[in-house]
């Protein structure tokens, strides 16, 4: 039922005794598949070796910024990541090889709001499409709604961006929207396509998330019995 307040308007539910949240913090988040990182030069080496080789350009197209062409490019990024803040840029280390393979970051960060996005994710090809690229970003939301309290998670991307879009849906976000015109990067327009899931989202999507990545999910040759996007939209 819609509330109205004294002048017999519309208003929104109450939040009750809602207080700014904790800002997500530079800490080392551990699963069963991968762990996070805060991200750090020491990562450089294995970044760039995962991210970086000539056949990788068409990892960075939907990027800010581009390929870098040698370590040392690669470093000077990894420093400004590192340094940005509130930003919480993390590595993303499968726990099967033991080696970075990808990067994301927490970032327009409302704490007073309870709001985060995850952006700049960065997958290398040995990384997309397994559990530990899954679980890193179950591992976020769980910091976020879990630990943190947060009532807003958003994954935003180029509206050309096909995979990422399949991603987030499958992952259990909403699509909300298009913001036309949003951007200019590598000198091109960008139209921003907007996903999030709420706390109240949450649970649902966590439980969907556990069940697929639940080991008995998975036959001996590593196939999944139920798919995620069966899970997180049935």
């Amino acid at each position: 039922m819609t509330r109205h307040n004294e002048h017999g308007q519309p208003i929104g539910v109450p939040v009750p005794a809602w207080a700014t949240r904790p800002a997500p913090g530079r800490e080392r988040i551990e699963g069963r598949y991968v762990r996070l990182e805060p991200v750090s030069t020491h990562h450089v080496p294995a970044l760039y070796s995962a991210l970086c080789a000539e056949t990788d350009d068409s990892l960075w197209t939907y990027r800010h910024d581009q390929r870098p062409a040698d370590e040392a490019g690669l470093t000077g990024m990894v420093e400004g990541w590192a340094a940005r803040e509130p930003d919480v840029t993390f590595t993303i280390i499968p726990a099967d090889t033991g080696s970075p393979a990808g990067v994301a970051t927490l970032c327009r960060l409302d704490p007073a709001h309870g709001s985060a996005e995850v952006g700049a994710v960065l997958y290398a090809r040995s990384l997309q499409r397994t559990r530990a690229a899954t679980e890193a970003i179950h591992l976020l939301a769980s910091y976020l709604f879990d630990e943190l309290g947060y009532r807003r998670f958003e994954w935003k991307l180029d509206a050309l961006n096909a995979p990422s879009a399949r991603a987030a849906v499958r992952l259990g976000f909403s699509y909300e929207g298009r913001f036309r015109n949003a951007l200019v990067y590598q000198g091109r327009n960008r139209d921003t396509d907007w996903f999030a899931m709420t706390d109240g989202d949450w649970p649902g999507v966590r439980a969907a998330h556990r069940r697929w990545l639940d080991p008995a999910n998975f036959d001996d040759a590593g196939r999944q019995r139920s798919s995620l996007s069966a899970l997180t939209q049935g």
